[in-house]
């Protein structure tokens, strides 16, 4: 069991104002299903009713629908990705890293017209860790691992102009962190070298690479290559980097049954990730000297990591008394931000990395996303005064290529079921609860790799009104 990476401040924040894995395979790519455990419990529609300061991250103009007054919440949820890698001759690899607990906080402040405040929450990611004793270990006892995780600090200003219209707007402080352990095989690393059918690599190092195998026997092989930083830590990634973002919104209220919401998310402004501290290691296989393996220190910087835009719309109707069914349709531009995996490498200049000091490696591994329509679907019922059930569907397709599905980036599960409820502990406090089931999706890519995943959601919010 992992404990959840608490990314920046507190890294990877719950769902609901501020959910926040860690690694975490999410699903509708690299994004969750739903944040806040009321639009999670509703497959994740938020756009057009109230549903606490979760707002910051769904769509800020709703936060004109909260009462008069302040509202606090704290939350806490539990992620449990579950993922396997079987290998084409059938040998599978189930991820170790199946749990993940994030803390959340939001404060929202009304007052007239106007609606401000804070929350700290974390956006999304992907990862797992496999291993070493696994196939992925490549028969050298190598741990594979990876995790990326963003959060942001919002800031959030909603006016109420009339009964009917709100609008919004959010300043963002965004942060990034990541952790990689990979291994390649010398068929996968040569192919950057020189086929090109998955990435490309180049620089000093590559170069000088490429000399020192024209030396060597005929029949000499590359075992391994192996890219490392990581630094284990429950709080940062290895490469961290930071930046900003902005939201603006809406929400129209034609009458006190129906309501419209629509918001836009500007894509991120984020430094490139640096970790100091990092590895490359190489292993060769050469005739009658057997293994020959040389590890590099230095530091790598991982270029052009961002989150994508995102443009939302939604609609909350109320067809009868204690009754709410909730539709929100979302298209996040993942092409804009994931074509590459772009990483560089610079060797440390000292006599420990030998006649390599100082030289560097550029590495570029294909993406390729695509963008993402993702269509969530909600419906609430007051049982009674205090108690509120609800239930929902997510839908958006896998944005990843199949050829370039990496089993240490999964982010492929297509379609969830949610449940959740609301109870009214007070009329000044409340607790909201949801579960969200991401059903399996198998995904076989271009090296005949098959990656199945599944996860479940657990959310538990407590809002105090004061």
């Amino acid at each position: 069991m992992h404990l959840t990476r608490f990314l920046a401040p507190a890294s990877l924040l719950l769902p609901a104002l501020a959910f926040l894995p860690t690694h975490v395979a999410a699903t509708n790519g690299m994004n969750m299903e739903g944040y806040g455990p009321v639009a999670t419990a509703l497959g994740g529609a938020s756009m057009a009713y109230e549903n606490g300061t979760a707002a910051v991250i769904n769509n800020p103009a709703t936060l004109s629908l909260l009462p008069e007054g302040n509202r606090l919440d704290l939350a806490l949820g539990m992620l449990g990705p579950r993922v396997t890698a079987t290998a084409p001759d059938a040998t599978a690899a189930h991820s170790r890293a199946e749990a993940f607990f994030m803390p959340a906080f939001g404060y929202a402040h009304r007052r007239g017209a106007l609606t401000s405040g804070f929350a700290v929450f974390g956006q999304g990611g992907m990862g797992c860790e496999y291993d070493p004793d696994s196939w992925r270990g490549l028969g050298f006892g190598l741990l594979n691992r990876t995790e990326v995780s963003v959060g942001r600090a919002i800031v959030p200003l909603s006016y109420r102009i009339n009964d009917q219209l709100s609008v919004a707007a959010t300043i963002d402080f965004v942060w990034a962190g990541m952790d990689l352990k990979m291994a390649m095989s010398g068929a996968q690393f040569m192919d950057l070298v020189g086929t090109h059918q998955t990435g490309q690599a180049s620089g000093t190092i590559v170069q000088s690479f490429g000399q020192m195998l024209a030396t060597l026997p005929a029949g000499t092989a590359v075992d391994y290559a192996y890219f490392d930083f990581s630094n284990g830590s429950d709080f940062t990634g290895a490469a961290r980097g930071y930046g900003y973002a902005a939201k603006a919104g809406l929400v129209y209220t034609p009458s006190p049954d129906l309501s419209f919401g629509v918001t836009y998310h500007s894509q991120t402004r984020l430094s490139d990730l640096k970790a100091g501290g990092a590895n490359i290691a190489f292993q060769l296989d050469v005739p009658e000297m057997g293994a020959i393996a040389q590890t590099l220190a230095g530091d790598i910087t991982v270029r052009d990591f961002e989150w994508p835009a995102m443009f939302a719309a939604g609609v909350a109707w109320h067809p009868a008394d204690g009754w709410m069914v909730v539709c929100d349709v979302r298209r996040v531009f993942w092409a804009d931000v994931m074509e590459n995996f772009s990483l560089r490498f610079t060797a440390d200049d000292t006599s420990a990395n030998g006649s390599l000091a100082g030289q560097d490696l550029a590495a570029l591994l294909y993406q390729d996303w695509r963008d993402q329509t993702v269509v969530q679907l909600g419906v609430a019922y007051d049982v009674s005064k205090r108690l509120t059930l609800r239930a929902g569907y997510n839908h958006g397709k896998d944005p990843i290529p199949d050829n370039f599905l990496n089993c240490l980036f999964p982010a492929t599960v297509e379609v969830h079921l949610t449940a959740g409820f609301g109870w009214k502990l007070s009329d000044r406090s409340s607790i909201d609860a949801s579960f969200a089931y991401g059903l399996p999706h198998e995904v076989t890519n271009g090296g005949g790799i098959t990656v199945r995943h599944s996860q479940y959601n657990l959310q538990l919010l407590y809002a105090f009104r004061f």
